[in-house]
């Protein structure tokens, strides 16, 4: 009877681990929620943000793993991605702060005209920005990166933009506030819109064309409503330019144990930075000699002459934005000249 009842005993308490063993696993897996504005086809996701997920997975043992929604899949506008991950919609976002206009004044500093002319100098640049004159206004995020687009130049439906002469009147889609400062300094209608609406818009002939990075020009179908793409005299900086940040929530992070903390933190900072400027800049040089094949486009450069105009139109922007952030208690002059000097720094010979 005994022996009945101790294997009896046994038997209910291997019941009892092989039921609660799961539930361990479970406990000790992390699935992190990463959410971002672009199709699945974007360099984006396809170059980095995926790659970034299988390298985390890899060093945790696969105890930490992405569930990755592309184009909003989460629900919202671009502009909400910064209070999904705040609020625990999403573990992590990839987002352009200046999508929530307002929200991130001292970042778009780096917005300003002319301030960057790739994207792997440019997101260096970016990264030490952040790290010197931006990070209170990230307190309530678990910073992974901030970098930059490496520039927008013009994508014309029907005008060969040679000088701000065809600029005048030209609606474009511009993605943040200081760029559609800048397009209105040059004599063009800004027109905002996710990326993801462009190309339909430009078929309709709601706008011409848009201020954007070659990276979006594929995964958008930029290319297919298109005909002219004008970019700055080589090496030198963009009209335009989106910062761009990967948020983590920061009470997720806190969550976790030290080890994942740790994966986390060495595959951030620098490392992730400068991952996205090499796609971008990968991608841009990849995109230029697919436009290139294209029958009937136009890739060209503009003219010493015409660019420095362009420039000298645009000045009036620092100004005004030095006086708008300053209203708002910020140094802008300090911002500014911070953000001048960093882009004299990184890029020497092209200002």
């Amino acid at each position: 009877m005994r022996i009945k009842k101790t294997v009896l005993s046994l038997a209910v308490l291997a019941l009892g681990a092989m039921a609660s063993a799961p539930a361990v696993r479970a406990a000790d897996e992390v699935i992190l929620k990463f959410a971002h504005f672009l199709p699945p086809v974007a360099p984006a996701h396809a170059q980095v943000i995926g790659p970034w997920c299988d390298k985390v997975a890899a060093e945790s043992n696969n105890r930490i793993k992405c569930q990755i929604f592309p184009a909003m899949q989460l629900g919202g506008t671009p502009s909400q991605l910064v209070d999904q991950v705040r609020n625990g919609v999403a573990d992590i976002v990839w987002t352009a702060p200046g999508y929530s206009a307002g929200r991130f004044p001292a970042i778009e500093a780096l917005e300003l005209p002319f301030m960057v002319a790739n994207a792997l100098d440019g997101s260096r640049m970016t990264w030490d920005y952040y790290n010197q004159y931006a990070k209170d206004e990230f307190a309530a995020y678990k910073v992974l990166a901030v970098h930059i687009d490496g520039g927008g130049l013009f994508h014309t439906a029907a005008t060969d933009v040679k000088s701000l002469a065809e600029v005048k009147g030209l609606k474009l889609r511009t993605p943040t506030r200081l760029a559609a400062k800048t397009l209105q300094s040059l004599g063009g209608v800004p027109v905002s819109m996710p990326p993801s609406q462009v190309a339909d818009a430009i078929a309709k002939g709601v706008v011409d064309g848009g201020l954007l990075p070659w990276e979006l020009m594929r995964p958008t179908k930029i290319d297919e409503v298109t005909k002219y793409h004008i970019a700055p005299p080589a090496g030198r900086p963009f009209p335009v330019a989106t910062v761009l940040s990967v948020l983590m929530n920061k009470a997720k992070y806190d969550s976790l144990p030290a080890d994942l903390k740790a994966v986390i933190d060495r595959n951030s900072g620098p490392v992730l930075v400068e991952a996205f400027g090499k796609v971008w800049d990968d991608v841009t040089a990849s995109n230029l000699k697919y436009a290139a094949t294209i029958p009937g486009t136009v890739v060209s450069n503009l003219e010493p002459a015409a660019y420095q105009a362009m420039r000298d139109a645009a000045k009036p922007v620092e100004d005004e934005w030095v006086k708008d952030v300053g209203a708002r208690k910020l140094d802008g002059q300090a911002l500014a000249s911070g953000a001048r000097a960093l882009s004299a720094k990184y890029f020497p010979a092209q200002n």
